[in-house]
C-alpha cells in the first residue's frame, strides 16, 4: 500500500495533505524518516509514526460538522501554539483532521473527520465539490469585474481560478455577494478579488458540498447522520 493512501486509511490527513507531511520529514517507517512520495510499505508489518505518534488502520471514522468562528486556525497542529479548530471540540478523543481550509478571520461550514479517503474525494478538483461562500469586499464590484469574475481570473502565479459570483447587494461602499467555488486553492477568494483592487473584509462558507451550519450558532459543532455522511460518499462514484 502507498505510505500515503495508508495514512489517509488512519485518518492521519487526506492523500493530499499526507504527501506534504512526508515531504516535511514528518513520517517515519520502520523508524527511519521516508521523505520519497509514492513509497510502498506492507501495512501488516511496518509500522508508521507521525510526528513520532503511531499511525494505524481500524480505528472508528469520526465525521463533525463545526460553525468555524473567526480567530481559529483550520488545522491540526500549529508550532506556532495559536488557536485552532481542535480546541472547539475538547471532548472528541479521536484523531480528526478538517477537511479543506478556511483562514484565521473566516468563518462558517466546516468538516472534520478521520477518514482520508472521503476529505481526498471532496477535495480533489476533479470531483468538482461546490463551495458556496458570502463575501463582502470594500468598494463596488462593477458589472464589468462581475463578468471577469465569471470568465474566470488569472491569479500570479498564471493559473486561472474559475467562480461563479452574483452580487446580493451593495451598501455603503461594501458589495456583499455569493462566490461558488468547484475548487479550492489557498485563500483562492482573497487572491481573485485582490486582482481586481477589491479587498475581502469578511468571508463565510455557506455551504459545503451538501453541508450547511443551519442550527449551529458560532462555534458549535454536532456529528454528522447516517444520511449526510451517506450523501457526502456518493460524490465520489459521480
Amino acid at each position: 500500500m502507498r505510505l500515503n493512501q495508508f495514512l489517509a486509511k488512519a485518518g492521519v490527513a487526506s492523500r493530499r495533505k499526507a504527501d506534504l507531511l512526508i515531504e516535511a520529514g514528518k513520517v517515519r517507517v520502520n523508524g527511519k524518516k521516508v521523505e520519497t512520495l509514492g513509497y510502498i510499505i506492507d501495512e501488516k508489518i511496518d509500522k508508521v509514526e507521525v510526528d513520532g505518534r503511531e499511525a494505524k488502520i481500524g480505528q472508528n471514522l469520526i465525521y463533525i460538522l463545526l460553525n468555524k468562528p473567526k480567530g481559529y486556525l483550520s488545522t491540526a497542529i500549529d508550532p506556532f501554539g495559536r488557536p485552532i479548530v481542535l480546541d472547539l471540540l475538547p471532548e472528541v478523543k479521536e484523531r480528526i483532521f478538517p477537511v479543506g481550509r478556511l483562514d484565521l478571520d473566516s468563518e462558517g461550514v466546516l468538516l472534520l473527520t478521520n477518514d482520508g479517503d472521503l476529505a481526498y474525494t471532496l477535495t480533489h478538483p476533479k470531483f468538482e465539490i461546490e463551495k458556496v461562500y458570502q463575501v463582502k469586499v470594500k468598494g463596488e464590484v462593477s458589472p464589468n469585474n462581475i463578468e471577469k469574475l465569471n470568465k474566470g481570473v488569472i491569479l500570479e502565479e498564471g493559473i486561472k481560478a474559475n467562480a461563479q459570483v452574483k452580487v446580493i447587494q451593495i451598501k455603503k461602499e461594501i458589495t456583499e455577494l455569493e462566490v461558488t467555488l468547484k475548487e479550492g486553492r489557498k485563500r483562492e477568494i482573497k487572491r481573485i478579488f485582490s486582482a481586481l483592487g477589491h479587498k475581502v473584509v469578511e468571508l463565510v462558507r455557506k455551504r459545503f458540498a451538501t453541508l450547511t451550519c443551519k442550527g449551529l450558532k458560532s462555534g458549535e459543532w454536532r456529528y454528522l447522520s447516517k444520511e449526510e455522511i451517506d450523501g457526502l460518499k456518493k460524490m465520489s462514484l459521480k
